[in-house]
């Protein structure tokens, strides 16, 4: 797998098929795409959120263009200066292909950031001022251009460390809610029954945002698609986008096998999966809130 990852000889990776249009989306609505891997745009009802920024040719330790680790498949969907100014990026743990400094460096460092534990001075260092760090469980309400948003740490099973001892820092899914609305944000996890945890009948999950790759035969630390599938469906999730496939080569299945299989997970249930590919833009349908 490493020799794989760092004797690549594919050309540039290639555009997906699909291509968001931010600029159209509406501030009344959730509406997002996922640009490649776990890099996620969404407008939350107004609110612009950008998931793990990973924007960059090649993930790993290094200084561009000398970097050791995985060259991507796709190309971003829309590169940084296509996007418009995020109201909060939010980081779900160290590994490279998750926090990717170079990507990073690429937005105003005022932007706040919501990371995990124990990995904000990975962002001080390159002068980013507005960092906050949650565990699991705590929470943070952070003002945006269009209203706020409260955002909480949520248990996953997965590791934070960057390099191999500094296995002391953080690793977060997020749960997002602004007015009466909620999404889960579940950055990289192996099967867990934490999010089940979320399920409320009278406030449901609107949007869970889950990894479905890299877990032949990481399995202890990346879930399966039909697990995804399911930690969804105990969360009481309405709707689901799957992230963390298509990208990087990171593990033995196929790189298309994981789509495939997350399909076939929602064959019964075809509506509540609103998005599958690479740049394709999804709409969630919005529920009435209770007291209307």
């Amino acid at each position: 797998m490493l020799r794989r990852m760092i004797f690549d000889g594919r050309g540039k990776p290639p555009l997906p098929e699909s291509r968001p249009d931010p600029a159209s989306w509406s501030d009344d609505a959730i509406t997002g795409s996922c640009l490649g891997h776990s890099t996620v745009l969404l407008n939350l009802l107004g609110a612009r959120v950008l998931t793990d920024p990973v924007f960059s040719k090649r993930v790993g330790p290094g200084v561009p263009p000398f970097i050791l680790g995985p060259k991507r498949y796709l190309a971003p969907a829309l590169k940084p200066k296509e996007l418009p100014p995020p109201d909060v990026i939010l980081l779900s743990h160290a590994h490279f292909d998750h926090f990717d400094i170079w990507s990073l460096r690429k937005f105003d460092r005022r932007t706040p950031v919501v990371t995990a534990r124990d990995t904000g001075d990975l962002l001080r260092g390159h002068r980013f001022k507005n960092v906050r760090e949650l565990d699991w469980g705590e929470s943070a309400t952070i003002e945006t251009r269009g209203g706020a948003i409260r955002c909480t740490g949520l248990e996953v099973a997965h590791w934070g460390a960057r390099m191999m001892r500094d296995d002391h820092r953080g690793y977060n899914a997020y749960l997002l809610e602004r007015d009466d609305h909620r999404v889960c944000f579940a950055g990289d996890t192996a099967y867990t029954s934490a999010f089940a945890r979320l399920y409320d009948p009278r406030r449901p999950i609107d949007l869970m945002l889950m990894p479905i790759g890299a877990y032949d035969p990481w399995i202890r630390a990346h879930c399966t698609p039909e697990q995804a599938a399911a930690m969804a469906r105990a969360a009481g999730a309405r709707s689901f986008v799957p992230i963390h496939h298509e990208t990087f080569k990171l593990s033995d299945e196929p790189m298309n096998e994981p789509g495939r299989r997350i399909r076939a997970a929602f064959a019964n249930e075809p509506h509540r999966l609103l998005a599958v590919g690479v740049g394709e833009t999804f709409r969630v349908p919005l529920r009435q809130r209770q007291n209307e």
